[in-house]
């Protein structure tokens, strides 16, 4: 009653925000005078806790017999932004989705066993961006913010100081080592993420020569989209957005054609799709810009496959265009189907990029709904390969300033507000907040009163403390999700360059390749010594 009495004796607050208090306290009293709680019915019984705990015990105690295989394939999840507090609230939203409460789903990376904690810092900042991390967990050397496949040493933005201090990727280990390759990302191809799998640039800027400068071009560095073309030039599969750098300036898009946005951006005159196309050709190589292009191929007839859906980046998964877009789901599927083929196996980088994109415009609603897509990913995979051969990490390059809080009842909707109203101006507010970003607003020089908006507005910007114009990354350790061969190497605590090593340790590419040589000279020896032991067993039995 203390709120509703704040409430009535400030007579000069405005009539919705009394409705608005009259409504909330109401409805707690509702729901406490019926006495029922808002949760399951077995969740008062402690059996319930009891069996599910032991049930967790069991299954934990099975992993005592660490997978030690070699891992044939490789899968990196990158959930670009995707913090902890990002992963709790989507799997509540998957849940809710479900037409559950949601805090008591299971996302699919929480299914994996082994999880563990990177930091996330580049050399020269202590709060990182996607180019120095993406360096990190690809290439295995920490780096400087806003630089792509060049060591600390390179400066952003000075070219001369790229030669020399290039460094390679896992996707480049693993395609010297026969494997088949891939890239799919939700953001342009030569984005941050997954420029750092093939492209040695000091600036992550540098889409196409039209965004570079000119002493940049006269020192030779080269755009981040031709790097994809040529310095690794048979990546087996590259899908995701970016379609308008690989064109000559001006060419109106295929999809969008007259509008100047979409069209190429290229001054060098060069048709990077063709040039792919032409190369290919006698390859089994297909070139796709739309679903239903994509989805009419047939995986054993193709080698290698170039999709580009989108001239930047592709759309929300909340307003993709299902007939014409592929989904995240949909991409990862035809990929592991035409890289599997490979008798070697493959490296695949999936980037869900777009959760960042979401969190940076203060739009959690689309963050959260992209980080579900890439976790429906992260499920399909697991149906298409096998822990016995597969390695698969799921992680965040950092996180974002979103978390989310108030002391919210259960099964209360993500995107709702919280039970109660501020005690200190009176006003009811969302769970769900950022630090910082383009969401901070007054009114008559006070906090906007969220009861006067539409909050479940797909592109609704939560309330922010402090006002900027896009919402930055934080600063936290970020998960590591880890299954298959040797993924208990992940745990604990570790620095982010970590993660490729344990993968090519894993997959018996790049570095420390020993062990492999004497894993498969021991697994050799096994079924002699096997045989001899039961011909000796057979022999005393009969004498």
């Amino acid at each position: 009653m203390l709120w509703l009495s704040r409430v009535t004796r400030q007579p000069h607050r405005d009539d919705n925000m009394k409705v608005t208090a009259l409504l909330i306290i109401c409805s707690c009293l509702i729901m406490g005078s019926l006495g029922k709680p808002q949760f399951p019915e077995q969740e008062k019984d402690p059996k319930f806790w009891n069996a599910w705990a032991q049930r967790t015990l069991k299954n934990a105690l099975t992993l005592q017999n660490l997978n030690k295989n070699k891992a044939k394939n490789l899968i990196l999840f990158l959930g670009d932004g995707m913090g902890v507090p990002t992963v709790t609230a989507a799997r509540i939203l998957k849940g809710q989705l479900n037409g559950q409460s949601g805090e008591e789903t299971q996302l699919e990376m929480d299914k994996f066993p082994f999880v563990s904690l990177a930091k996330t810092y580049n050399t020269n900042a202590q709060v990182p961006d996607s180019a120095g991390t993406a360096t990190a967990y690809l290439c295995g050397v920490k780096a400087n913010e806003g630089t792509v496949g060049v060591s600390a040493a390179a400066v952003r933005s000075q070219c001369n100081t790229t030669e020399g201090n290039e460094v390679t990727s896992i996707l480049r280990w693993a395609k010297d080592a026969g494997k088949s390759v891939g890239i799919v990302t939700t953001t342009r191809v030569n984005h941050a993420t997954p420029s750092a799998a093939y492209a040695h640039s000091v600036d992550r800027d540098w889409y196409s020569d039209n965004e570079m400068p000119a002493e940049a071009l006269q020192a030779g560095c080269k755009d981040i989209a031709r790097q994809l073309f040529e310095n690794i030039p048979n990546i087996d599969v590259i899908m995701g957005g970016g379609r308008k750098y690989m064109y000559p300036k001006n060419t109106s898009d295929v999809e969008y054609p007259g509008i100047a946005k979409h069209s190429g951006t290229r001054n060098d005159g060069r048709n990077l799709v063709q040039e792919w196309t032409d190369r290919m050709k006698d390859k089994k190589g297909h070139y796709v810009w739309n679903k239903k292009q994509l989805l009419s191929l047939n995986p054993n007839n193709v080698d290698y496959l170039l999709g580009l859906f989108e001239p930047g980046d592709l759309t929300y998964d909340l307003e993709r265009n299902t007939e014409t877009d592929p989904s995240l789901t949909e991409m990862v599927e035809v990929a592991i189907k035409i890289l599997r083929k490979n008798p070697s196996g493959f490296y695949l980088l999936v980037e869900g990029g777009r959760i960042d994109h979401g969190h940076h415009e203060g739009k959690a609603k689309q963050a959260l709904h992209e980080a579900v897509e890439m976790d429906r990913a992260i499920g399909r995979a697991d149906l298409m390969t096998s822990i016995h051969d597969t390695l698969t990490i799921v992680t965040a390059d950092h996180s974002h300033v979103f978390n989310f809080g108030g002391y919210t009842a259960r099964g209360n909707t993500i995107f709702g507000l919280a039970p109660m109203l501020s005690d200190v101006d009176q006003k009811p507010f969302t769970s769900i907040l950022y630090g910082n970003g383009p969401g901070y607003k007054l009114v008559n020089g006070a906090r906007e009163n969220v009861s006067t908006i539409d909050y479940n507005e797909n592109n609704y910007q939560a309330q922010s403390a402090v006002p900027l114009s896009m919402e930055t990354h934080g600063g936290e350790d970020v998960a590591v999700f880890a299954k298959g061969p040797l993924a208990h190497l992940l745990h604990g605590v570790h620095e982010q360059n970590y993660i490729p090593h344990v993968m090519a340790y894993a997959g018996c590419i790049g570095q420390n390749r020993e062990h492999c040589m004497s894993r498969s000279a021991s697994a050799g020896l096994r079924p002699v010594l096997s045989s001899i032991t039961f011909l000796l067993t057979v022999t005393r039995l009969l004498c």
